[in-house]
């Protein structure tokens, strides 16, 4: 997910320390007789409250005394209202967590160690790409169950390739032949470019062509940024030089319209994006039969930026055996491939097969043949707060302000100024 949180880990440690004191203790309901008690699993994807209704009714099914109640909540209140039902000690027994906020969460205490159980029930954590079991890992303790998997490709328009002659995207192919593509792809008099090199989208455009470029986001220790490494400054000019070769619209038109819009009026021949995408390009009626999908060009190196949600346990839930099971189930081949119709790629390795067989017209194993070289989503304690310095100094470099030189080394110290302070 490309987005994240902006409140620091010091707020959520005043939370949770509220929370503690708080009458309240789980956002389940334990009413009813025999011992029945009802779960609150809180997610945020409109487009998969059915399918997610669907894997609650699948696992009473097997667990008759238990039953659950899905909690919409969209993206842009999501977190909000997390962080609100900790205060109070209501937060949904089970919901959904990404990368870039797990680290937070973990560090202070909201959602629980899952080691137990996966000792227990011989859990095979094998059966997700390592990237993802890492990601949701802190201090050595297991937090969350991979959901799903996403990794980035470059859809593109075959009407707009064919029109202007240009060989199709494919396998193997490189930084200098996109370049190549993008200069017979673009033409301003039609105001056709040949792709949106967007800011704000960090999954989709900076962190794949940094780590291609041999660069890196932050240390492995999470203590220093890299931006002022040559090569993830390299790595950051791909995009800049495309604005400023008119091969991509400038910042001020991106912030009008977004790139994905553009990308679905026929304005952009290519258009980095993630898996998925494909449900929106696959029920578009612009694109359906217009698009498809290639891997990413390689750089120095070939890498995609590979992430993907967990399902997470409340540390306040009044039901932690429950939850656990509940999220057990959650993690398995059963409930993965219920997810894979759903349009979303699971993370459960080997059943990803609905999914790619939803969208024939795409070349959605493109996604899948990407994983084994992919590059966790870059976290820390606190990755919201470095989050918006990345914003505030690399729009500099974007509206041509500043050289893309001069932001980065920018950004780089007032990083690690911020993780200095986790």
């Amino acid at each position: 997910m490309r987005k994240s949180v902006r409140w620091s880990s010091v707020a959520l440690g005043v939370v949770l320390a509220a929370s503690a004191c708080s009458s309240g203790g789980s956002g389940s309901d334990a009413s009813g007789s025999g011992g029945k008690v009802t779960l609150s699993y809180g997610v945020w994807d409109a487009t998969q409250k059915t399918a997610m209704e669907q894997l609650g009714r699948e696992f009473t099914r097997t667990h008759p005394d238990i039953t659950v109640k899905v909690q919409l909540t969209p993206w842009a209140d999501y977190w909000t209202k997390l962080k609100a039902s900790a205060t109070g000690g209501s937060a949904p027994d089970v919901f959904w967590m990404n990368g870039p906020n797990f680290q937070l969460y973990a560090s202070n205490g909201v959602i629980r160690p899952l080691d137990d159980g996966i000792a227990k029930d011989k859990t095979d954590l094998s059966a997700y790409p390592e990237q993802l079991v890492d990601l949701y890992t802190y201090q050595g303790k297991h937090y969350g169950l991979p959901k799903d998997l996403d990794t980035v490709g470059v859809w593109y328009n075959k009407a707009l390739f064919d029109a202007a002659k240009v060989p199709y995207p494919k396998a193997g192919w490189t930084w200098s032949d996109f370049r190549k593509a993008a200069a017979e792809l673009t033409d301003t008099s039609k105001g056709q470019y040949a792709t949106g090199a967007e800011l704000t989208s960090f999954q989709e455009y900076q962190y794949n062509t940094i780590a291609q470029a041999g660069g890196y986001v932050i240390s492995p220790d999470g203590k220093k940024s890299g931006y002022a490494d040559p090569k993830t400054i390299e790595g950051l000019r791909f995009w800049t030089d495309l604005i400023q070769k008119k091969q991509s619209p400038d910042l001020k038109t991106m912030t009008d319209t977004a790139p994905l819009q553009l990308f679905e009026a026929g304005k952009l021949a290519m258009y980095w994006g993630g898996s998925w995408d494909s449900l929106e390009f696959g029920s578009n009626a612009y694109t359906k039969n217009r698009v498809d999908v290639a891997p990413l060009p390689k750089g120095e190196k070939q890498a995609t930026i590979i992430h993907g949600l967990a399902n997470v346990v409340s540390a306040k839930t009044g039901h932690a055996d429950q939850a656990w099971q509940f999220v057990n189930f959650l993690g398995s081949k059963t409930a993965a491939e219920i997810l894979a119709k759903s349009g979303a790629m699971p993370a459960y390795n080997g059943t990803q097969g609905a999914w790619i067989a939803a969208y024939p017209q795409f070349h959605l194993q493109t996604f899948l043949d990407e994983v084994p070289y992919g590059v966790p989503y870059p976290v820390s304690k606190n990755t919201a707060a470095w989050n918006e310095a990345e914003l505030t100094y690399l729009t500099k470099a974007w509206n041509g302000q500043e050289s893309v030189d001069k932001a980065a080394r920018g950004l780089a110290a007032a990083m690690d100024d911020l993780l200095a302070k986790e």
